[in-house]
């Protein structure tokens, strides 16, 4: 019972609380804010900037809208920038659904609608090209959202949210909305130190609790004994998991035990030694499963079944998730009603209205039409936008009841869900197998429950072989991470830094980077390592004093000795490895090798030799795979077998020519054919040298003549020396990562500054560092080869070319292939394109050297499998006929030409080009901004 005088004071709030800016939103909105929502917009009427940490569905953005909400009142801009092109779109037309399409923009890097509007979406890279351009546009910013400000750990694009918050104006209020991650206080520190007073807003509670399920056969199983949720399974402490506090259900432990039981009586795990003689490579077995795993048809029904509809399966392969769609159509799998049909039908037809009837077919667009009919569709990067758009729009509707996704749609396109369906709990990640983490199961699961709609979210996890329980139930559990930066200066970021502060202050700048700012705060806690370690080896010292002599001089000899020896021993390691290196540079086309290791295990031919410092020559497969043999494949030089003559037209994309290629390789190996001449393999291999082995010898002998040897305690003593000499590297070890991490966004922003002095992009005069004519240049391009599109431009790599080939050679610098499409360089559309793109790759391979000289990350390799493609579509060809002889998804095709688009824009922009060259530019971009690659469900 409260008493009168706190009752009056709560009215006395309730009455203060009618006069704000807050109340007034409130009125706007459907339902009550969350408490942790009310106090970030306290704070942002305030006056002061937020950081909002929360869970995935919980609400984050409505602090967001608010804040549009208040630069509207006060009559200034509000941005809202997100990390994805279709999350952008989305939150385009959700404001414009609230403020009218003339008080909203739109702004990515193919689309540009009422750019100047009060209120603009934008990806964060347009906005940081904007605060280097000194925009315009820039006037009156009163906001900036930063939704999922938590990508700012990715590897590729992170640093782009530190650029943007460190250059923003001081004035502006900056909102930043992130995930749950374990270090929000130290995150909101750095913003407090950068932006000024910065409120941290942290929530961990879901508005819709979430179930952890296990779906074995096609039965659902609860993860847990008992009844518990979201919000329940967390950690006691910070080692601590669910499975520590509650008890995983003993019906999945028991399933566990019994098929780990199956497996060691079938001896499975046995296999998988080094092949020996010459069959082919025997894989392991797979792992026995007393459960017949349910197909992708079944798991839906199943979910139907128990009203867990409507779903989205997380499968980390577009493939697999076409597949999935052509598995319940062929299962004869129906989700909708006929009136759902109807207003399916309707959308998308309407959506695709504009599409060129030609381009139908490639794009998959009826088979795409008849699953969502049925109530399914698949969700993935390598999809046309519109068709993800549709799909979007019609599952938030309802209409679509499940969608097969990769895991891009976890990165915050808001398409919410009873339940989540995880069918593996490891995948791809570009390099290797690797296993989901905690923060990627929470981003994913976090789908699961829609707030006012759904009572409960539903998280299935699809029982495979070798499943753990208790695995699971600690994913399940630990819903936080740590935001850890990947903040690097780039040739770009550097340049207009330069440009703008001077190399000094430059340096000041990215000093305040979170980067260097979580730096800092580790090199406290090693410093203090450091002194504690220094203590103890006083102790040793005095633990190892010998009566007869120095015997720290004498263990140093034992050191030295054993030292000397794991050397020798090494270089008989990279005398191998040299070796396999050399090996791999003298194979020739043609040549026929047995790989012993690594995804091209057994036999196979090469297509392609390569000489560069780490040599990946491409060679097909007996199973006619495109693959690439590295050194990590092999255990020493690799042997020519035999050789076969590659057909001058063979095409390595064509299966018929790789399956008559393989049908030869078989037949040169029945018939035992005498390899190639050429150098001999002798030779390669070297022992320990001379001078290795008589230096151990006379470091014996003075060991054997110490006054020490002869110590009867000698032995104890060494036992301390070696504790001593273990503390000694260890303490030296962190006294470096002190030194590496002091300073040290500074000293790779000097690296960097080096290459482009180096290139004359920079110079030094009296005054100071500057930038130079060729560096003016530099500051209009943006992307991850930056420097080499500048150089490539300034050597005349786009002169002499035509607005076709212009556009085919723009795509070398954009386009990234998958690693098993690497190292086949075709023939060029027209004779202007080789030497073009031998100026790039000259340029390339100079600059890697560079790279590597100064310890920088080496740009990546100039692609060639899109010049194909993109020649042909420049030159009018319908989307079938460009995209015939390749294995590139519609969707990939218009998303790769997009960006095309924005870099031939960018070169179109920069000042003091050649005469003519800023209109090929344009007219490259006239003829490929056509058709699918012009169309887009967003619409002025």
């Amino acid at each position: 019972m409260t008493s009168p005088a706190e009752r009056y004071q709560l009215a006395r709030a309730r009455t203060a609380h009618t006069t704000t800016s807050l109340f007034q939103f409130e009125q706007t909105l459907g339902f009550d804010l969350d408490p942790f929502q009310r106090d970030a917009c306290v704070c942002l009427e305030a006056g002061r900037g937020v950081l909002v940490a929360a869970p995935t569905g919980a609400g984050k953005t409505v602090v967001g809208e608010f804040a549009v909400y208040l630069a509207l009142e006060k009559g200034l801009k509000a941005f809202y920038t997100t990390p994805i092109k279709a999350l952008s779109n989305q939150k385009y037309s959700e404001l414009c659904a609230v403020y009218g399409a003339d008080r909203v923009g739109l702004l990515t890097g193919d689309t540009s609608i009422n750019p100047d509007a009060a209120v603009v979406v934008m990806t964060t890279e347009v906005l940081r090209n904007m605060l280097y351009a000194n925009s315009d546009t820039l006037d009156d910013l009163g906001y900036v959202v930063m939704d999922e400000v938590h990508y700012l750990a990715d590897r590729f694009r992170g640093a782009v949210w530190e650029e943007v918050i460190i250059h923003l104006p001081s004035e502006v209020r900056l909102v930043s909305l992130s995930a749950t991650v374990s270090n929000a206080e130290e995150f909101g520190a750095w913003l407090d130190t950068v932006r000024g007073q910065t409120d941290v807003v942290v929530s961990e509670h879901r508005p819709v609790p979430l179930w952890q399920h296990v779906m074995v056969g096609q039965n659902l199983l609860d993860l847990f004994a008992g009844d518990v949720a979201f919000d329940e399974a967390a950690p006691a402490g910070p080692d601590a998991g669910a499975e520590d506090r509650y008890e995983v259900n003993p019906e999945l432990l028991e399933l566990a035990s019994s098929e780990t039981r199956l497996n060691q009586r079938a001896g499975w795990g046995a296999g998988g030694g080094s092949r020996r003689g010459r069959g082919p490579a025997k894989r392991p077995p797979a792992a026995a499963s007393r459960v017949r795993r349910a197909t992708r048809p079944q798991v839906i029904s199943a979910l139907d079944r128990d009203g867990l509809l409507p779903a989205i399966t997380f499968i980390f392969s577009r493939n697999g998730c076409e597949a999935a769609v052509s598995q319940c159509l062929d299962a004869g799998l129906w989700l909708t009603t006929e009136p759902e049909r109807e207003i399916i039908s309707q959308r998308v037809d309407e959506a695709a209205v504009d599409l060129p009837p030609e381009d139908l077919a490639v794009l998959g667009f009826w088979e795409w039409r008849e699953g969502l009919i049925r109530g399914f569709s698949a969700h993935h990067a390598g999809m046309l936008p519109t068709f993800k758009e549709v799909v979007e729009k019609l599952f938030a509707l309802g209409l679509v009841k499940a969608v097969f996704a990769t895991e891009t749609l976890a990165l915050g396109v808001n398409m919410p869900a009873r339940s989540v369906v995880l069918e593996k709990l490891d995948k791809f990640n570009g390099e290797a197998h690797v296993n989901v983490t905690a923060g990627e199961y929470t981003q994913l699961t976090g789908r699961a429950g829609r707030r006012g709609i759904d009572v409960e979210g539903h998280a299935v996890v699809l029982w495979q072989p070798g499943t753990d329980p208790g695995a699971v139930a600690g994913l399940a559990s630990r819903r936080t991470y740590p935001l850890n930066s990947s903040f690097r200066p780039t040739y770009n970021m550097s340049i207009n830094l330069v440009a703008q502060f001077g190399q000094h202050r430059s340096r000041e700048i990215l000093e305040t980077s979170f980067a260097q700012f979580q730096a800092d705060r580790s090199v406290v806690g090693l410093a203090k390592q450091v002194r504690t370690r220094e203590e103890s080896l006083r102790g040793y010292e005095q633990s190892m004093t010998c009566h007869l002599g120095d015997f720290t001089e004498y263990s140093r000899l034992r050191r030295e000795i054993s030292d000397l020896e794991d050397r020798a021993a090494k270089t008989n390691s990279r005398s191998l490895r040299s070796a396999a290196a050399s090996s791999l540079e003298m194979l020739r086309p043609g040549d026929v090798v047995d790989v012993p290791a690594g995804r091209s295990q057994g036999y196979a031919v090469v297509l392609s030799s390569d000489t560069s410092r780490e040599p990946r020559p491409t060679v097909l497969t007996e199973d006619k795979q495109l693959r690439r043999v590295g050194v990590q494949d092999l255990s020493g030089p690799l042997e020519v077998l035999s050789h076969i003559r590659i057909p001058k037209n063979f095409n390595a994309r064509s299966p018929k020519d790789r399956r008559d290629l393989s049908s030869s390789l078989r037949n040169a190996l029945h018939d035992k054919r005498p390899p190639r001449r050429g150098p001999g393999q002798d030779g390669f291999l070297s022992g320990a040298t001379e001078r290795q082995e008589a230096a151990i010898a006379e470091l014996r002998r003075k060991l054997r003549s110490h006054p020490c040897h002869g110590c009867s305690d000698r032995e104890q003593h060494a036992r301390w020396a070696e504790r001593w000499w273990k503390l000694r590297r260890e303490t030296d070890r962190l006294a470096g990562q002190i030194r590496g991490r002091t300073n040290t966004i500074a000293k790779t922003f000097d690296r960097v500054s080096d290459v482009l002095l180096h290139y004359g992009y920079l110079q030094d005069t009296p005054s100071g560092t500057t930038i130079t004519a060729a560096g003016r240049k530099l500051r209009r391009v943006y992307g991850e080869k930056d420097l080499l599109i500048a150089l490539s431009l300034e050597h005349g790599a786009f002169e002499g070319l035509d607005a076709a080939e212009t556009a085919a050679l723009a795509s070398v610098l954009v386009y990234q292939a998958k690693r098993e499409e690497r190292g086949l360089r075709p023939k060029m559309p027209g004779v202007a394109l080789d030497p073009s793109i031998d100026v790039v790759v000259r340029q390339w391979s100079a600059l890697t050297d560079l790279e590597e000289q100064f310890k920088l990350p080496v740009t990546g390799e100039p692609e060639l499998g899109l010049v194909w493609p993109m020649h042909k579509w420049a030159r009018g060809k319908a989307l079938q006929a460009a995209l015939s002889g390749t294995e590139l998804a519609a969707g990939d095709f218009v998303r790769w030409t997009k960006q095309v688009v924005d870099l031939l824009d960018q070169l179109a922009k920069i000042d003091d080009l050649p005469p003519g060259q800023r209109r090929l530019f344009i007219d490259a971009i006239g003829l490929i901004r056509r058709g699918v690659v012009a169309y887009s469900a967003i619409s002025d």
